[in-house]
């Protein structure tokens, strides 16, 4: 910031201090000031306006202290900048891990930027695949969808979320993690798998702390989504992650219920729908570019119709559900295929893996109710046991450890190989090494990798994929088993 006179001398209002309580400041002596105008005291310390009142203006303080150590007090002077909070965006942020107020600048882009009109949208029409197989044929994402995940803690959230980054990295999209008011231990987990995966060239993590200042949580997932706007502009595919936005909407809370706001549900302001709304609008698919953004919710004891997290789904273009029972049975990823949506990404699929997503889910709830039904003590014939046979081996196909990722047509090509009977009399333990070693061929044998991909291109539906699998398997078994024909 430049010298607190120079400033002083540039807007010629010069405020003071009349209150402080915690992180809010009630300051008098501002009469041109507007909502999200940066602030500095004579200390050095920086905050944004609020809100504006006839008597006072509020202010969130982003900084503890001054520059030099002194702390605000009553009485203490405060200058307007006469701008918003701006920070300063160049490609060298690439591979950098920030805090969010190390950006901050005197000019630059906005962090409280409007949402982009809708003649500068696009259809949603591309897939963003995350390289999880259950999500990318059961709850299909599309680039510039936005996609609420949510669940207990410790079920799997962030494995999945580093896993779509890892997906999208090697495609060339630019991954953004914004890691909102989290522990130091939870973004170096972050950081860790980031480089360990080789992904430095196409991420960028944004965080704040636990212990950070509310007014600092506040302000976070809106610096990401603004360092995510910039290259959105030059052209790029962005995914943008928000961990999470349950903290945000806390931090947002204990400012409110600090300035003495009318509290509502669950002691949360009136507008933190607007809050939350007025930052994931801003992604989705432009003219130039996308965001696709990931906003996290954490949920309790399962509830998915807790305030925050009801908010959220109303805005967003569908949700992802970990839940904590199949997370406790060992199902990775803990994804309940039954209480997840998305909205718009069917319409990026191919016609293919579109059929193929349909059949599914059809399939998936005929074996809900088959295993229901078990619970009565039913009898089961010789072909409900094989459907259920086939249910067992279609789920332990869609386990997968974080850091692995399988292509979309091995997706496509093993479930048509599992549905037509390749691994009917195989146990499950080298099917899941069969699975597994055709992934694995995929991305090292070109040869391999062809005949997939054309066998996939050239059936539109899943069940001429599945005829010309019965017919010939010899390249499956000669690539997976080693044998010919």
């Amino acid at each position: 910031m430049k010298n607190f006179d120079q400033i002083i001398g540039k807007t010629g209002e010069v405020g003071f201090v009349e209150e402080i309580v915690h992180s809010l400041v009630f300051v008098s002596g501002l009469p041109s000031a507007h909502i999200n105008e940066i602030v500095v005291f004579e200390e050095g310390g920086m905050g944004q306006i609020l809100s504006v009142t006839d008597t006072y203006v509020e202010i969130i303080l982003l900084t503890r202290d001054g520059e030099n150590e002194g702390q605000i007090k009553v009485g203490t002077k405060v200058a307007r900048t006469g701008y918003d909070f701006n920070i300063a965006l160049d490609d060298s942020l690439l591979g950098k891990i920030v805090h969010s107020l190390d950006l901050a600048s005197d000019s630059g882009s906005s962090v409280h930027a409007e949402p982009s009109n809708i003649l500068n949208r696009n259809v949603i029409d591309e897939p963003l695949y995350t390289g999880l197989s259950l999500v990318d044929l059961v709850v299909p994402l599309g680039k510039g969808q936005r996609e609420l995940v949510i669940g207990d803690r410790k079920t799997g959230k962030t494995d999945f979320l580093l896993q779509t980054m890892l997906t999208q990295s090697k495609l060339g999209t630019i991954c953004i993690y914004a890691g909102v008011g989290k522990k130091d231990v939870e973004t170096k987990k972050v950081e860790e798998f980031v480089k360990s995966h080789g992904m430095e060239k196409t991420t960028i993590i944004i965080s704040s702390r636990a212990s950070d200042l509310a007014g600092v949580i506040f302000v976070t997932p809106y610096v990401a989504m603004t360092v995510a706007e910039y290259w959105q502009k030059k052209g790029k595919d962005v995914l943008l992650v928000l961990d999470d936005l349950t903290n945000h909407a806390k931090a947002y809370r204990e400012i409110t219920l600090l300035a003495k706001r009318f509290p509502g549900r669950s002691s949360y302001p009136g507008d933190i729908f607007y809050i939350h709304s007025k930052l994931v609008e801003r992604a989705g698919k432009f003219k130039t570019g996308s965001i696709t953004c990931l906003p996290v919710a954490e949920s309790v004891l399962g509830d998915l119709s807790g305030y925050i997290q009801t908010n959220l789904m109303a805005m967003t273009d569908g949700h992802i559900f970990f839940d904590t029972d199949l997370a406790n049975l060992g199902r990775r990823p803990a994804v309940n295929p039954f209480l997840s949506v998305t909205r718009v990404g069917y319409q990026a699929q191919s016609p293919l893996v579109r059929d193929l997503s349909r059949e599914l889910n059809s399939f998936l709830i005929k074996i809900d109710n088959l295993r229901q039904l078990m619970h009565f003590g039913a009898e089961l014939n010789e072909s409900i046991r094989q459907t259920l046979d086939l249910g067992d081996r279609t789920f332990a196909f869609f386990d997968q450890a974080t850091g692995i990722s399988t292509p979309i047509n091995v997706s496509v090509i093993i479930l048509a190989a599992l549905w037509s009977g390749f691994w009917k009399d195989v146990d499950y333990v080298r099917m899941r090494v069969e699975m597994s070693k055709l992934a694995e061929v995929y991305l090292k044998d070109a040869a391999f990798k062809k005949e997939i991909d054309t066998r996939v291109e050239s059936s539109p539906t899943l069940s001429l994929l599945m005829d010309n699998l019965k017919k010939d398997n010899a390249f499956l078994v000669k690539y997976v088993r080693g044998v010919n024909g």
